[in-house]
């Protein structure tokens, strides 16, 4: 799914079940820190216009997904706990390309931004289709779509922006990367973990 080497295991959705309310803290804040990204790549490249529009549309998005979560928390009787360390996007933060000049950088951010929302996305997809938790299963796939579409607007925006570099060598070789470092997770409460 979505060019992913590594698929996970439909065991992990039966563990992030036993401990629901785990998983939707983490989930909420992973759709902080994506609304907070968009913010971030918008204010490091304000002279690219289409870009700006879009990532101010998918960062309004991301919080209104942040909200959407908090409400199934409170609905639930839960209190949104303190912010998570996400291990698995510092691993793939960290193995990115470094350095370069502004358009590498760019284009580095947006593929790292799309790997994360392709993960993400396939998470979504596993949690929709093995979770007893009818609510949740619903919810989970709508956001599957809704991740989806992140996932191809980073990576259309990283081919547009990364004129004269090889862009598709660049996300297939992130790709690789990605699937060494998702060996080590799936075993915890929580989205990438």
């Amino acid at each position: 799914m979505l060019g992913l080497k590594l698929a996970t295991d439909p065991r992990w959705a039966h563990l992030a079940e036993t401990n629901i309310e785990e998983i939707l803290t983490d989930h909420a804040w992973c759709e902080q820190k994506a609304a907070t990204n968009a913010i971030t790549i918008i204010a490091n490249n304000p002279e690219h216009t289409d870009l700006v529009t879009e990532l101010l549309l998918l960062a309004q998005e991301e919080l209104d997904h942040f909200r959407m979560v908090h409400d199934i928390i409170k609905k639930r009787g839960y209190t949104l706990g303190r912010e998570r360390k996400d291990s698995y996007v510092n691993e793939l933060f960290k193995a990115r390309i470094k350095g370069g000049n502004r358009q590498q950088n760019l284009v580095d951010r947006l593929l790292f931004s799309a790997m994360i929302e392709a993960r993400s996305c396939e998470r979504f997809k596993v949690l929709s289709e093995n979770i007893k938790d009818e609510e949740l299963s619903k919810f989970y796939y709508q956001l599957m779509v809704s991740e989806a579409g992140h996932y191809t607007t980073f990576l259309g925006f990283a081919r547009k922006y990364g004129e004269g570099l090889d862009v598709d060598k660049q996300w297939k070789e992130l790709i690789e990367i990605e699937a060494e470092i998702i060996q080590r997770y799936g075993k915890s409460e929580s989205i990438h973990g």
